[in-house]
């Protein structure tokens, strides 16, 4: 049967048929990347899936224990006011944030340890700075302690400006920043807070957010001037409260060095 014309190619001549050509000139595929013809045998890379896979598990057990490792010492540095390699810590919840988010829920903890544990540690580390902090000091609040019937106005670069109304929490903590020499801000978002930053340039700020938005804030203003930061109490999108003696005594001890 004359079905197909290969012509002078690896000793194939004339007419013949392809299969039967396949079958005598004993091309077989034995396994994959490696093909016989009748002159050459052609072998590809062999992936080492088996070697990959191994890396893999490794790489993920070993992440997992680093991860668990610096829980533990956060937990002891949060409980016993001690801290322990605080470095390693911040490095390492900062860059494996999900995966301790994951090892808390796994051993029924609730997650904003991870979050509470990054707070108090950068806290600690900055408080001397902080406290030394002479002028252009700030305290950001979000805007979501403002009263149901707030009626201040916001500005496009600095936030709501406060009348001190005293239907929320903000006109305490204002009047206490003009007593201690800081600038209040009340900001709807993450991006005001850039905004003040670039704008006012401070030279130390005291932030108040919820825990995990706290957390990723103080490590973003860490990198330019000393911060402190006291979490909500209550946190979500509307009326929520905060801890204000404690706002006011971080305020505080900036008068006391």
């Amino acid at each position: 049967m004359r079905s197909c014309r290969f012509g002078r190619f690896s000793g194939f001549e004339g007419y013949t048929d392809v299969s039967y050509l396949f079958h005598q000139r004993g091309i077989f595929i034995h396994r994959i990347g490696n093909f016989k013809y009748p002159h050459n045998r052609f072998s590809l890379m062999e992936v080492p899936y088996e070697l990959l896979g191994r890396f893999f598990v490794f790489l993920a057990v070993a992440i997992l224990l680093t991860t668990v490792l610096a829980l533990l010492l956060g937990v002891y540095s949060f409980k016993r006011h001690k801290i322990v390699f605080p470095n390693f810590i911040l490095f390492v919840l900062y860059i494996f944030y999900s995966p301790a988010k994951w090892v808390c829920r796994v051993f029924y903890i609730k997650e904003e340890l991870v979050d509470e544990i990054l707070i108090e540690l950068k806290n600690a580390m900055m408080l001397e700075k902080f406290k030394h902090t002479k002028e252009r000091r700030a305290v950001i609040l979000p805007q979501c302690m403002r009263h149901p019937e707030c009626r201040a106005r916001c500005d496009p670069i600095i936030g709501y400006e406060c009348k001190k109304c005293g239907k929320c929490d903000i006109g305490r903590i204002a009047e206490a920043a003009e007593k201690y020499n800081f600038k209040l801000f009340v900001v709807p978002g993450d991006s005001f807070v850039r905004k003040i930053m670039q704008s006012y340039r401070p030279h130390a700020c005291l932030g108040v957010a919820c825990y995990n938005e706290l957390a990723e804030s103080m490590q973003d203003v860490s990198k330019a001037v000393p911060v402190q930061g006291v979490p909500l109490l209550r946190d979500g999108c509307y009326d929520t409260r905060v801890d204000v003696d404690e706002v006011i005594k971080k305020m505080e001890m900036c008068c006391d060095v």
